[in-house]
């Protein structure tokens, strides 16, 4: 029996696909297809990929033209498998000739014809594009326009701004001084870069329009405004996202995965630190800046609420203002108490420290060095140090891209596929509120 294996994405299958299935089928017996993983697409910078995996399996067991179908996830699989499976044949398409030639020493390689006129980029550009506006002034829009190039179905319009001073100037045609309102009228979606005490407003008007609404944590100050903006979505059947860029990184949700699978036992404790510092003299320009707990509270949460969950008992909060006054704090330490673990957030824009993240368990501990929120190197360390692990995922766009083609494919498949659920999303607001309550809360005094 000549076994022939073969690999794709298999996204959006079209009669390509299957005119390329059919002839690998007919070069032996038995046919093994490849489907490669979301995350293996994803570290090959293949990011506008539309269905998930298990649609994109479906769609090639549909053709009844595989006799087995694996998946690839990882560099250097194809060799594995070749060995693995007793394969005869590989075959690619013909746009990548001489690329698998290396493989030649493991089986025979051959390049199909590919079909003219069709391919699944082709078929993606087909779909309606989502108008992306912009809203707010934060430096780091810059980062979000350039990684819109690589999210399929979203297009920058226009950037809605009082102040142009943090923008790149290749940037400036796209700034829109228009009132918000009619901002929104040419746009399908928006994200949301303003300080949080605008976001309730802004989001509220956008999903009102019938807009999808991508908005920087917190999306509200408190729990019965949150509440109600996603209770707005819901009504109006838009996407109402949370941008944490972190929660979109490959090794962070490794590390996930890893944490509940119970590979470094129960988890005891988790300490995660965020801090940065802001070249601030004049109190009166706290105004226009973040505070340390609205700019860092949020992502340092983040893995707490995913791991540890939502119940905590009880937890303190001590707080080093800035400005008292203007609830701008310059450092905020937080404990939270739960039934058998504890968890600690250090945030600041006062303060320097190592920006890390510790997870500690009974069978070992999960250290991730800084800058963890934008990791894509940690380690598992165990009592055995011959034992510890070491993975490295490479991170691109700091997450921001992987965001921005989850909000496109929400928006194109009418639900929500965030990595971040309303729940986390409640439960950051919940601290939020007591924060600005001062619920909870005990103060120190910061001396610059």
């Amino acid at each position: 029996m000549v076994k022939v294996i073969t690999y794709g994405t298999y996204d959006l299958l079209h009669f390509g696909h299957i005119n390329l299935l059919k002839n690998a089928k007919a070069l032996g017996d038995y046919l093994i297809v490849g489907i490669t993983a979301d995350e293996f697409d994803m570290r090959r910078g293949k990011l506008n990929v539309k269905q998930s995996l298990l649609e994109r399996a479906q769609a090639v067991k549909e053709t009844g033209l595989a006799d087995q179908i694996i998946i690839e996830e990882y560099e250097g699989q194809k060799i594995d498998d070749i060995k693995k499976y007793g394969v005869d044949i590989f075959t690619v398409g013909s746009d990548w000739v001489g690329k698998f030639d290396y493989l030649n020493e493991f089986c025979k390689v051959v390049y199909l014809p590919r079909t003219d006129g069709v391919s699944s980029s082709e078929e993606r550009s087909k779909l309606n594009s989502i108008k992306l506006g912009i809203v707010g002034e934060a430096s780091y829009i810059n980062k979000y326009v350039k990684e819109t190039a690589y999210a399929n179905g979203l297009e920058t319009v226009g950037i809605n701004a009082l102040s142009t001073a943090k923008f790149n100037p290749e940037l400036l045609p796209l700034i829109n001084d228009k009132p918000y309102k009619e901002f929104l009228d040419g746009v399908d979606a928006v994200y949301i870069a303003t300080q949080p005490k605008y976001h309730y407003e802004q989001i509220k008007e956008a999903l009102s329009r019938g807009k999808h609404v991508l908005c920087e944590s917190p999306i509200a100050l408190n729990k019965k405004e949150a509440s109600e903006l996603f209770s707005l979505a819901e009504d109006k059947g838009c996407i109402l996202m949370e941008a944490i860029k972190t929660a979109y990184s490959v090794a962070y949700n490794r590390l996930l995965l890893l944490t509940k699978m119970g590979e470094i036992g129960e988890v005891v404790s988790i300490d995660a630190t965020c801090t940065s510092l802001l070249n601030i003299a004049d109190n009166e320009k706290l105004g226009l800046e973040w505070s340390g707990m609205h700019a860092w509270g949020p992502t340092a949460m983040l893995p707490i609420f995913q791991i540890l969950g939502r119940d905590y008992k009880s937890k303190n909060i001590v707080v080093g203002y800035m400005d008292k006054e203007k609830n701008f704090d310059g450092f905020t330490h937080i404990n939270f108490l739960y039934d058998n673990a504890v968890a600690t957030i250090k945030v600041g824009v006062g303060i320097k420290s190592e920006g890390e993240l510790i997870i500690s368990g009974t069978k070992g501990y999960i250290y991730v060095p800084a800058p963890w929120w934008k990791t894509d190197y940690f380690e598992i360390r165990y009592e055995d140090s011959t034992k510890n692990k070491r993975f490295f995922y490479q991170l691109e766009g700091e997450g921001i891209r992987h965001q921005l083609v989850s909000f496109a494919k929400s928006i194109a498949l009418k639900r929500n596929v965030s990595f971040i659920g309303p729940e986390i999303s409640m439960a950051i607001t919940g601290v939020i509120e007591d924060f600005e309550t001062r619920k909870d809360v005990q103060t120190i005094d910061l001396k610059k």
